[in-house]
């Protein structure tokens, strides 16, 4: 049987998100970026916002609450990644960077999104349904880059 987590910091997910909150201050601290005060305080906002929303839901006094946290905490992720393509085309991240960066943000990401369907499962009466990703609609199939 796993063993009762009883602390934010032994989560896997907040202990991934800490990493990669350091790495995105780390890439902000130099280059393009360390100049570029409004956009680097924001891709930093997102990453921060990640582990915090973690650490407040793990906090609060409901399964239902930790899983509206995780989505939230999942949601900064997919920020700082739409971030990072910004970084990337305004040419303040080189493409390694940007690669870099984005792959951790994805991994992150998929453990979020595992996470969430856990804590979901812990949820008496949950509908299930809602904690998957929508199908695409019909729309957004012929928006998809060919």
């Amino acid at each position: 049987m796993a063993e009762k987590i009883s602390r934010f910091e032994d989560l896997i997910a907040w202990q991934k998100a800490r990493a990669f909150c350091a790495n995105v201050h780390r890439l902000t601290a130099s280059g393009r970026l360390e100049k570029n005060y409004g956009f680097r305080d924001q891709i930093q906002r997102a990453a921060v916002s990640i582990m915090s929303n973690l650490a407040e839901g793990f906090e609060r006094a409901s399964r239902k609450d930790f899983h509206k946290f995780i989505v939230i905490a999942k949601g900064s992720c997919a920020e700082a990644r739409s971030l990072f393509y910004v970084a990337l085309d305004a040419d303040l991240i080189t493409k390694a960077d940007f690669h870099k960066a984005s792959k951790d943000a994805e991994e992150l990401a998929r453990i979020l999104g595992g996470l969430r369907s856990a804590v979901s499962k812990q949820i008496p009466g949950a509908d299930r349904q809602r904690t998957k990703s929508p199908a695409p609609s019909p729309q957004a199939t012929v928006l998809k880059k060919q």
